[in-house]
């Protein structure tokens, strides 16, 4: 099958504006006539839901959380960018493009990206609109902050509690919808399959996770904004729930899914603390503005902060090590993410780590406080102000930009930031990879969508920071409303899809075969044996650091711990209750097969790129080993593999993509 990006033609900053004004649209008299069902009710999820409702369509929205505001968009922190250059300091739409795909490392499709900076400021509008409290500055204006990898200030903050305000709005519109009857809700329900009828995307199967009760729902169009799989490495920000159930079983019914290896490695979270440990924390890029990064020069230091003889505060300047002013001068601490975190690892693998496990780096806010409490003292008119009141002011100004996240930094870690430096490292955060789709965000399956985190995304191999609530909620607020409009326009005389149909029947049984499996299985080990089990081989192998012989290695172990699972997995419990680890099984089911898949992307890229170092790199054309080849008139990636479509849109072969050692189709766990 060739891919079709169907990127319009034309100058790169007319192509949106163009395409509008040609594409078919449904009249609002017969949208009411036309069902649309979301899986996801995240920033992406949430955005579309409220915005076709209110265009007029019947929308079906699904959330396994209880309420769409518990989607893990809310998690999200420092802010969201946009275009509007309130600060005068050089910003613009192209200025903002051109970030993104470099920043990408020149993997993003432009024209999607292009497009991605044209509606961000519309962004910014629609949630002042909806309520949404952004920072502002002294004259009352919206507030900026600057993020990694750009030299202007466009990211829009609501404190460090950004995505929650952002998810609220969203939440705010569908609630608006749901009571006007245009949004059916349907909490604590997964998506489990897609079914499909003449070729088309016409509905899906789902569970009900309170009565495990398995339900059929109907659409002319199916819309998946369910997140990343950022969970395949098992320890990761994400939260426990969050999964790639949705995007793969559109994939294994044939949508396709591109660059699967490129995950992105946030540079500061909270260091893990043991093996026990279930999950990792962010925090917030944001605090690069004013934290500085730093281990100490000399390791005896190193050895006597790790025992306990030595604070990180009884260095001197001249005894620490500010890898990132020392290397990159001109971004400094707020170099890409990518960037910042092979940097803490290449310190801490150099034995400069300052925690337990020498994972960790500082990230220090004593000059920030001084910086700000010196400007604070003359503000207030302060004379001779003593060190500790330069400090005290300083803190003052510091905790109102970040004190949500000192505060739970704190709660964590049990140690005041303000008083020592946080401690950070590199975790797994978004995810770039995700299901193939084209202009107009349709999946290679007709009338089956893919909406923010979930698809391949606008960000090429590394997503600068600010830019997923961006994504998110322009895909959902201002590109799927028009796009499915040119498909829907011709299901206007379709009328209701029945859901009595071989296909609904087919697809249930193998929904209630999978289920039945899991909890009659007499295995000996949990869910989460082999969640483990897997993410430790995903980070070790197929992490930060890659070779072809990990990654072989890890392919072979994958399928390994995959059959193991099939043969040994317990769940407790029944099917037809609530029953978190039947759950637990189906996702991480779907992760086992993900990550053979991740393992075999990585390995055809003979590259480094984004926030992974391939550690015997092929030597291509570039200042660098391993630098990807390019063409700067059109940044077109050039990979060592064939693909089809687009330069930019590295996908695997539908060969490629169907496991030759397990018949995934003929159902592997029977």
């Amino acid at each position: 099958m060739a891919l079709d990006s169907k990127v319009p033609k034309g100058p790169i900053k007319d192509k949106w504006t163009d395409y509008k004004n040609k594409i078919n649209l449904v009249n609002p008299a017969n949208k009411r006539h036309i069902d649309v069902i979301v899986v996801g009710t995240g920033l992406a999820g949430g955005s579309a839901a409220a915005t076709l409702a209110e265009l007029g369509y019947n929308v079906k929205a699904f959330a396994y959380q209880d309420s769409p505001r518990r989607a893990h968009s809310i998690a999200a922190q420092g802010g969201i960018n946009a275009a509007k250059n309130y600060q005068g300091d050089g910003d613009s739409t192209y200025r903002l493009f051109y970030d993104t795909v470099k920043g990408g490392d020149y993997r993003s499709r432009e024209a999607n990206v292009y497009r991605l900076a044209e509606v961000s400021a519309n962004i910014i509008d629609q949630c002042v609109a909806q309520g949404v409290p952004f920072a502002r500055d002294y004259g009352g204006l919206l507030d900026n902050r600057s993020f990694g990898g750009v030299l202007v200030s466009r990211t829009f903050y609501a404190k460090g509690q950004t995505g929650q305000q952002l998810l609220l709005g969203a939440y705010s519109a569908m609630n608006r919808q749901i009571a006007r009857g245009k949004i059916e809700m349907f909490n604590r329900h997964e998506m489990l399959d897609v079914v499909i009828v003449d070729g088309k995307a016409r509905g899906i199967i789902a569970r009900n996770l309170i009565t495990g009760e398995i339900e059929r729902h109907s659409a002319h169009a199916v819309v998946v904004g369910s997140g990343g799989y950022g969970n395949v490495y098992f320890l990761s920000t994400n939260a426990m729930g969050s999964n790639a159930t949705a995007a793969w079983k559109i994939h294994k019914k044939g949508a396709y899914f591109a660059n699967p290896c490129y995950t992105q490695i946030h540079p500061t979270c909270i260091p893990r603390s043991g093996d026990y440990q279930s999950k990792l924390t962010l925090m917030s890029e944001s605090l690069r503005n004013d934290g500085r990064i730093w281990v100490p020069k000399h390791m005896e230091d190193v050895m006597a902060i790790r025992e306990g003889r030595k604070k990180p505060t009884d260095l001197s300047e001249d005894e620490r090590d500010y890898y990132l002013e020392r290397r990159y001068p001109a971004f400094g601490n707020l170099v890409p993410r990518d960037v910042a975190s092979r940097a803490a690892k290449e310190r801490c693998d150099a034995g400069y780590g300052v925690n337990q496990t020498g994972e960790a780096v500082y990230l220090d806010f004593a000059s920030a406080f001084e910086r700000y409490g010196k400007e604070q003292a003359k503000i207030q008119n302060i004379q001779n102000p003593t060190p500790a009141k330069i400090k005290e002011l300083g803190q003052a100004i510091v905790e109102a930009k970040y004190g949500n996240l000192f505060q739970m930094y704190e709660k964590i870690i049990d140690q005041n930031p303000y008083e020592t430096p946080m401690m950070i490292y590199p975790a797994v955060h978004y995810t770039m990879g995700g299901v193939w789709v084209d202009y107009n965000l349709m999946t290679t399956i007709p009338g089956c969508y893919c909406i923010g985190e979930a698809n391949f995304s606008d960000h090429g191999a590394n997503r600068l920071g600010a830019s997923a609530l961006m994504q998110g909620l322009a895909d959902g607020y201002f590109v799927l409303p028009y796009t499915i409009g040119d498909y829907l326009a011709d299901d206007i005389r379709t009328g209701k899809i029945p859901t009595d149909t071989k296909e609904f029947d087919d697809a249930e049984k193998e929904v209630t075969e999978r289920i039945n499996f899991f909890v009659n299985n007499k295995g000996t080990k949990s869910v989460d044996y082999f969640h483990k089990k897997l993410g430790k081989v995903m980070w070790d192998k197929a992490g930060m650091s890659r070779n072809a012989q990990g990654l072989k290695e890890a392919m072979a172990e994958i399928k390994a711990i995959r059959e193991e699972f099939w043969k040994d997995v317990s769940v407790p419990g029944g099917a037809n209750e609530m029953n978190p680890e039947l759950e637990k099984a189906g996702r991480v089911a779907d992760f086992l097969e993900l990550g053979e898949l991740f393992a075999k992307d990585a390995l055809v890229r003979e590259e480094s790129c984004g926030g992974h170092f391939r550690e015997e790199s092929a030597e291509l054309d570039g200042p660098q080993k391993g630098e990807a080849k390019r063409n700067d008139e059109e940044f077109a990636f050039v990979s060592a593999w064939e693909y089809k479509g687009e330069p930019s849109e590295a996908i695997l072969h539908k060969e490629q993509l169907e496991f030759k050692d397990i018949e995934l189709k003929q159902r592997s766990y029977k």
